[in-house]
């Protein structure tokens, strides 16, 4: 009782009413004294259950409160948030951000006591985390929801969403979530070779959680000894790393064979012995031998989700591919005005994680031969090839058409100020858009289709129609990066989910199936924050 009438504003009894009136003018200056804390730790004070703690319970439990000394005369609208009941106040405080309340806990002690309120923190762990268990079982381990918000939510915000780990050319797929009671790190891996269409595999490397009131606990979990001392450190806005601190729970009592047989049915869905490609094996080995030096230390890097635009050719995202001996690797497609990207997230040693494995050029669609001569490859590569020469005429013209405006451009402004309006090159962009359209909607809504003869799949169950067809260019490499070149090829868009792409040089076919997997806290906040970030990317694998 005696708390309850210290939030409403009233003596410690009911009947105390009248001479809490006059003892209100003297605290009232003190009840308005600013407080300097702006931590949402510190935003509901101290932690413990205190009498404080019995007030949240009547405000939760729907017991009666004692009316406020301030509460407004009847027919009177209320002049200031002191006169509103407590009951009220905690479902106005609740609705408000939790980076918020820091702040409005400095404006008086009876916001901050009321600040005390589990009731708000749950809340706001549930509308800003998504955090959806049963949050009074933390009341057995003396943990409370603003411990939950302030100590692990709140200043682990920052590694939430997708990220990238700097393991050389091989790269990967990290995604940080909050899984209950726990912020998860989940590397997410490809299907096994060659099962483009199969759901994503994900492992958990390490894990956040609350085990007292002082701090949250860091966990590894890489190996098979369960969780164990780990550390994360904050490098900046968009690069983080951890750290094993006992890397000996890693380790196998097999060695190093053990480990390799084990990594092997994890990573490929087989044993060495049934991979009878002699390069494969070597490429297999590499990998495990250069992926295993960075299984104490990790560095990661922030990734985007591509932004979309209704005038996408399909919707853009994530999707997995086949390359070869190398496997599946995880590809992200993105659409840039005439032209569309694949990058690579996942990598290998001849084309790294973070460059550009395809291009498409969508303002020249490719229309395929019938079934019968599309069996022929050079009658695809004759095709293909015509296509190259005029992009590369096209180019030629716009570079001494661009000279040519140059020139002329200079040349005016000696005589007279330049024009502002720059008319043409939009109209120039705008009448290619418009064509690109306009074969897009002349094309059928579905054409057969084949691999030439020759061209090697991984996957012979590759979808036997297709929509539409456009020229672009593959990256190729040797080993290490050395001699890269763009080479020509077929983009084939088979359905909204899937995609090929014929490497002409090659002799291959790539098959890309989305990956539909809906990742939270990954989208872009703005179009020129993805394009840096894919340059930041490209530019860290060269």
């Amino acid at each position: 009782m005696a708390v309850c009438a210290r939030l409403c504003g009233v003596g410690p009894a009911r009947g105390c009413r009248r001479r809490g009136a006059a003892r209100e003018q003297r605290r009232g200056a003190a009840d308005s004294e600013p407080d300097t804390d702006t931590d949402p730790e510190e935003a509901g004070g101290g932690g413990g259950v205190t009498e404080d703690d019995e007030v949240a319970e009547r405000i939760e439990g729907g017991r009666p409160l004692p009316p406020a000394i301030e509460a407004a005369p009847a027919g009177r609208a209320p002049l200031s948030l002191l006169e509103l009941p407590p009951e009220l106040l905690v479902q106005i405080f609740g609705s408000l951000p939790g980076t918020d309340l820091p702040s409005l806990a400095r404006v008086c002690t009876t916001f901050r006591r009321i600040l005390r309120t589990d009731t708000i923190w749950r809340r706001r762990c549930r509308e800003e985390y998504g955090v959806c268990e049963n949050l009074r079982k933390l009341e057995i381990t003396g943990v409370s929801c603003r411990d939950v918000y302030a100590k692990l939510l709140h200043r682990y915000r920052h590694i939430l969403g997708l990220w990238q780990p700097d393991i050389g050319p091989y790269g990967g797929l990290l995604n940080v979530v909050v899984d209950g009671l726990f912020i998860i790190g989940w590397m997410y891996l490809p299907p096994h070779d060659p099962h483009v269409d199969d759901p994503m595999r994900f492992k958990p490397l390490f894990r956040i959680h609350l085990m007292e009131r002082k701090c949250a606990t860091v966990e590894c979990m890489y190996g098979h000894k369960g969780p164990h001392n780990g550390h994360i450190q904050i490098v900046k806005k968009d690069e983080f790393s951890t750290k094993c601190n006992q890397t000996d729970h890693h380790r196998m009592s097999g060695g190093r064979q053990e480990e390799f047989r084990t990594w092997l049915r994890e990573e490929w869905g087989r044993t060495l012995e049934d991979i009878f490609h002699e390069h494969m094996q070597e490429l297999i080995l590499m990998k495990f031998i250069y992926t295993s030096q960075y299984d104490n230390c990790l560095t990661y890097r922030r990734i985007y989700l591509p932004p979309s635009s209704p005038d996408d050719l399909i919707q853009p995202g994530l999707f997995k591919g086949t390359y070869g001996s190398h496997g599946l690797e995880i590809v992200m497609l993105s659409f840039h005005g005439r032209k569309a990207k694949g990058t690579k997230i996942t990598g290998d040693p001849n084309i790294p994680a973070g460059q550009q494995t395809v291009e498409i050029d969508l303002a020249h669609p490719l229309q395929l031969p019938d079934i019968e001569n599309l069996r022929d490859f050079s009658e695809l590569s004759r095709i293909v090839l015509e296509v190259q020469e005029q992009v590369r005429r096209e180019e030629q013209e716009r570079e001494q058409q661009q000279q040519q405006e140059e020139e002329q451009h200079s040349q005016q402004a000696a005589c007279q100020p330049a024009s502002p309006l720059g008319g043409e090159g939009v109209e120039g962009e705008e009448t290619a858009a418009g064509a690109e359209g306009t074969t897009q909607d002349k094309a059928p809504a579905s054409q057969p289709f084949v691999l030439p003869m020759g061209v090697i799949s991984r996957n012979e169950d590759y979808p036997r129609t297709c929509r539409i067809c456009f020229y672009g260019t593959g990256l190729i490499a040797g080993h290490g990066f050395t001699s890269p070149e763009r080479t020509p090829g077929v983009f084939v868009l088979f359905d909204d989910d899937r995609f090929g792409f014929i490497w002409l040089e090659l002799k291959s076919f790539s098959l890309y199936s989305r990956i539909k997997v809906s990742f939270q806290n990954a989208q872009a906040p703005s179009r020129e924050a993805f394009d840096e970030m894919l340059k930041n990317i490209q530019s860290l694998a060269t």
